[in-house]
């Protein structure tokens, strides 16, 4: 059965307020945007459902028709007519913290919207704090009907969720790097950004290359920090200490302290985000040592802050927006019972900024490939 049925008014304007050329004193309906369009109702459907089988043409065709009257579809009688919510679910676990300092929520839920508003579904958000509470919220967005799928995010080693929801019926996308057999996430390549950092300090001369790793119950945590060590080994070098944190700025900042102290410091760290980053700038600059003159400092994520600090952030950055649409768009399609599609991802980025220089007394060299 369709979502939207080809009988359906919608929950546009009415007539009498529509351009001109429509009829007058009732609802505008979904035969109204055929008429103008000069198609099928079956095409305004499958058009607004997101199905194939509508021409590039006739489908731009019905889209304007349905801006110009002012109509779209009516989300109740769509969710009625499939049995469905018309909404997908995102639990967050974390703290609070963290939750309030890192942009990359609020992105990734952006770019989720500026799919879901184009086919008439809802984001239902819920923050918990703590296992039990996530496990709560998924059993009642399961048995209460409340969503329709799910993303699942920060993917935890041997995670026990994607079980979870399959067992409870529950359709998800999973975000992340890595997975296993059972498992494709939708992510971006967070190991080649960090090969990339590692290269371009080594580039610069640095022997002694650290890591703030991020808390290693988290499957990205690991990823980085393989990469990291992986990296260094590969171009002959002992990797520079690791201190282990939790995303936040004050876990940055401690981690930081804990790797200058060491009768060895690094003359670089590279950190699992850019809180934590910048957090190690303004520790690093509180002991007396300068960035980039004594310690080169890389981040990840490329935050809108990262390059207005001083000195501004040389970072790894992924396109947290597109990677939020593309989820999105999965995720429908799975619950339509469609086909998702490949997902094109942009790649990182590597950013260069005034935070890393060569090392005291050395010129930088040409950096080496993969």
């Amino acid at each position: 059965m369709n979502a939207i049925s080809p009988d359906e008014p919608g929950a546009g304007a009415t007539a009498s307020a529509s351009p001109a050329g429509a009829p007058r004193d009732r609802r505008i309906t979904i035969g109204d945007v055929a008429a103008r369009a000069g198609v099928s109702k079956s095409a305004v459907s499958f058009v607004f459902n997101g199905r194939p089988g509508v021409g590039e043409g006739a489908r731009e065709r019905i889209l304007e028709a349905a801006r110009e009257l002012e109509w779209r579809p009516d989300a109740r009688a769509r969710a009625l007519s499939r049995s469905r919510a018309q909404a997908l679910g995102l639990v967050i676990r974390r703290e609070p913290e963290l939750l309030s300092t890192d942009p990359f929520f609020p992105q990734f839920v952006a770019g989720v919207e500026s799919h879901l508003s184009t086919v008439g579904y809802a984001l239902v958000l819920q923050v918990v704090d703590g296992e039990q509470a996530e496990h709560d919220a998924y059993s009642r967005f399961a048995h209460e009907a409340r969503v329709d799928g799910v993303f699942l995010t920060d993917l935890r080693i041997e995670d026990e969720r994607p079980a979870e929801l399959a067992a409870l019926g529950m359709p998800c996308v999973l975000l992340g790097s890595g997975g296993g057999e059972d498992t494709a996430p939708i992510g971006l390549d967070d190991a080649a950004g960090i090969r990339r950092a590692v290269r371009h300090l080594h580039a610069l001369g640095h022997q002694r290359i650290a890591h703030v790793a991020g808390a290693d119950r988290y499957v990205h945590s690991r990823v980085r920090r393989e990469a990291w060590e992986s990296e260094v080994r590969r171009l002959g070098l002992e990797p520079g200490g690791i201190a282990v944190a939790d995303f936040t700025g004050a876990s940055g900042a401690r981690a930081t302290h804990e790797l200058l102290d060491h009768p060895e410091p690094p003359t670089a760290i590279i950190y699992a985000n850019d809180i934590m980053a910048i957090a190690g700038i303004s520790a690093a600059i509180d002991r007396g040592v300068r960035v980039p003159q004594d310690l080169s400092i890389i981040g990840f994520d490329d935050i809108p802050l990262a390059p207005y600090i001083i000195p501004p952030l040389t970072t790894v950055r992924q396109d947290v927006f597109q990677w939020g649409s593309a989820c999105a768009r999965t995720l429908v399609a799975i619950v339509e019972g469609g086909e998702p599609g490949a997902v094109d991802l942009p790649p990182v980025e590597f950013i260069v900024r005034g935070s890393t220089g060569p090392v005291r007394g050395q010129d930088a060299a040409p950096e080496v490939g993969e």
